[in-house]
């Protein structure tokens, strides 16, 4: 699942500067159309090996929201050869680890094992693809499993709505307008026949990147490959629809109201172009210089000197097909929603309209080289990053080339896409506020 809102705010709170070696890897696709990536570190005993899955929840119907996200919990229920409750006992009793998340644009699944497991991973992920177990008893024991799941991430987490409100009233016309969990209602209509169907659809070889990094034989790795996913049927090619939103021409107003929040919260949010670009790395950036700590323009000038609110932040909300930057903070005491937003866009026009000083610029670029070590710096933060570049952006190398796209951006791209993209009139405010009868005095 997405990180919490603190922590999206904060992914970038890292100082000094460190150098990285290149991460080798290998890569070739099966005759099925599986994408295979290998990624030899012989430092520790271990190996983790992951498949991501080209699904998320842009690829539902708008009747049936949350499928993806549905497809991380049910794929653990077992498949022909693995009973029904086994996969964990599986995992742990090999002395492994096991997890998976879902976001708008793909499902991501992978297992840790000590090195001498490689094989049984393996095997359990070309078992979760070729031989899953969908029956009625697995969907209603994952619908109960996600709707707790939707109870205490969202329904009931103070602030728990605030990027379904963001994206319900930034887009109108693309997928990414409903949220990753979904509705309720939706998978409570579901058929198991449309369960069946998605996963036939979407859970393919060739719509999957199998990657395998840690300590490993890479002769016997391709061998142990080909045995348990070669024979796997290529699926049908998964096309899919391209969806565009119009322009943001004027000024988008919105109300929420939380029953678990006292103090409200305003949220500026931007439409933004896709994570493939070079303004959205540009954007990364700026959100940085923005918000990145008490240090940064906004913290200081609106929470240290100021004091006009408990907290301010700022982050790019990068996707496969469009983006959202948000802004958003907690006013404190007698001054408003409104107020917030004048001090940002006064930041804002600053940005736009002067040069970022020489010190602020090295600083940027201190924090992204310390991010990009750091990415880097386990082995499941190396598969992650190895599937991610290939199945979002088509580039596997970017894992060592993406680094000098922000060592080259410069401080009159940092003016200029502030002025392309932040301006008032391309915006949603959104007034997140406490219920009323909750609302301060």
């Amino acid at each position: 699942m997405k990180k919490s809102l603190i922590a999206l705010s904060t992914l970038l709170m890292v100082g000094g500067t460190v150098s990285a070696q290149k991460v080798a890897f290998e890569e070739y696709t099966l005759n099925n159309g599986m994408h295979v990536i290998l990624h030899q570190d012989n430092s520790a005993p271990v190996v983790i090996t992951s498949v991501m899955y080209h699904v998320g929840s842009k690829d539902e119907n708008p009747e049936r929201t949350g499928f993806a996200h549905f497809f991380e919990h049910l794929l653990f229920e077992g498949t022909q050869n693995i009973g029904r409750g086994e996969w964990f006992k599986i995992v742990t009793g090999n002395g492994g680890t096991n997890n998976a998340n879902t976001t708008d644009d793909r499902t991501y699944y992978y297992e840790i094992f000590p090195s001498n497991n490689l094989e049984l991973g393996l095997w359990m992920e070309s078992e979760r693809l070729m031989h899953p177990v969908i029956n009625q008893i697995g969907v209603d024991t994952q619908n109960e499993v996600v709707k707790e799941e939707k109870r205490l991430r969202v329904d009931n987490q103070p602030y728990g709505n605030l990027i379904a409100e963001i994206k319900k009233n930034m887009f109108t016309n693309h997928p990414y307008r409903w949220t990753t969990i979904g509705e309720m209602e939706h998978l409570d209509a579901a058929t198991l026949e449309e369960f069946q169907a998605f996963n036939k659809k979407f859970y393919v070889p060739n719509n999957a990147v199998l990657v395998v990094a840690g300590q490993l034989d890479i002769a016997q790795t391709k061998i142990w490959i080909e045995k348990y996913f070669g024979s796997i049927p290529k699926g049908a090619p998964v096309t899919r629809q391209k969806f565009e939103e119009a322009p943001i021409t004027q000024t988008i107003r919105a109300r929420y109201e939380d029953p678990n929040i006292q103090i409200p919260m305003v949220a500026a949010s931007y439409r933004t172009p896709s994570n493939k670009t070079r303004d959205s790395k540009v954007l990364d950036l700026i959100s940085t210089l923005l918000s990145d700590g008490k240090s940064s323009r906004l913290y200081k000038k609106i929470v240290d000197d100021k004091k006009m609110a408990l907290q301010i932040g700022a982050f790019n909300y990068s996707q496969e097909d469009y983006g959202m930057y948000i802004i958003y903070g907690l006013p404190m005491g007698e001054n408003t929603p409104e107020s917030l937003i004048k001090e940002v866009d006064e930041e804002i026009v600053r940005l736009q309209t002067e040069l970022i000083s020489e010190k602020e610029y090295q600083k940027l670029q201190n924090i992204f080289e310390n991010q990009y070590v750091n990415s880097n710096a386990s082995v499941e933060g190396i598969a992650d990053n190895l599937a991610t570049y290939y199945m979002l952006y088509g580039d596997v190398n970017l894992i060592n080339t993406e680094i000098q796209v922000y060592r080259s951006i410069t401080r009159e791209e940092i003016r200029d896409v502030a002025k392309k993209y932040l301006n008032p009139n391309q915006r949603l405010i959104l007034d997140y506020a406490p219920k009323s009868d909750k609302a301060q005095n």
